[in-house]
């Protein structure tokens, strides 16, 4: 078969199965099993697929038609302009969280402790903009620990990794100058995709208003010995204003909103 007949039956396959970019996918795909970029499979329309290849990529393209992620089939998810290994015990990173890394530049700190870190993709990539920063990342869960242990690795980045319920035990002698926090955040009952089920419900959800773990976080910080001189998170917009309320009343200030991100400063 050719690759372009391919393509557009994959596309019609797709797309029936509700895929939002059936063309996207299909493309990713196969240029992942040919080892090809996009620019050589779209000029080769007439290459003939082997036996081997279409029995690779249409294994392939059926994972995706059950709607599992395509981070996941790929075992590759793109942050900062750069790859991270993730599978399903870890969240997939989203673009909308790359404000962290931007906010966080302006800021320059010193010490930055970056709480739930999943597949650690905050944490290393702020000790690769930022080479002077001291970084600590923490998760509850033992399958995200070694999946952040293995992205440090292939990024050559040493950072700190504990396994703790966000904060535990780290404020108790001294706090870093940041504190990241994207949790989950998003309401048991809004289910957005098919795809979302597939992802771990305890990085995804946050109870029935969405704000349970950030709760938590913030109890943590009112009695921390030693607080951070800013906490940055992020939620739905529609929950900034319950953020508000819980950081104020642990002693910080709102500074800036940018997109689905906070930025807060001890007062």
């Amino acid at each position: 078969m050719r690759i372009a007949d391919w393509l557009f039956d994959t596309m019609i396959k797709l797309g029936e199965a509700g895929v939002d970019s059936p063309r996207r996918d299909a493309l990713v795909l196969l240029e992942d099993t040919l080892q090809k970029d996009r620019s050589w499979v779209l000029a080769h329309p007439e290459q003939e697929l082997t036996d081997a290849e279409l029995s690779s990529v249409n294994s392939l393209i059926e994972r995706r038609i059950t709607r599992e992620p395509l981070a996941y089939i790929r075992k590759k998810a793109w942050f900062y302009g750069r790859f991270f290994y993730v599978d399903e015990n870890v969240l997939i990173p989203r673009p909308e969280s790359e404000t962290f890394i931007e906010l966080a530049k302006t800021l320059n700190p010193s010490s930055v402790i970056d709480v739930g870190t999943g597949s650690g993709c905050l944490a290393i990539t702020l000790a690769l903009e930022l080479p002077e920063l001291d970084v600590i990342a923490t998760d509850t869960s033992l399958e995200a620990i070694e999946i952040c242990r293995k992205n440090a690795y292939a990024h050559n980045v040493k950072i700190k990794i504990k396994q703790a319920y966000l904060t535990d035990g780290l404020l108790e002698k001294s706090a870093p100058e940041l504190l990241v926090a994207n949790l989950p955040y998003v309401p048991d009952n809004l289910i957005t995709s098919p795809e979302i089920e597939v992802e771990p419900g305890a990085a995804l959800f946050g109870g029935k208003n969405g704000m349970d773990v950030y709760e938590s976080l913030w109890a943590q910080l009112s009695t921390a010995a030693h607080k951070p001189r800013y906490v940055m998170t992020e939620a739905l917009e529609t929950q900034h204003t319950a953020m508000n309320g819980m950081a104020v009343r642990s002693g910080f200030k709102l500074l800036k909103t940018e997109g689905l991100i906070q930025k807060w400063e001890l007062v």
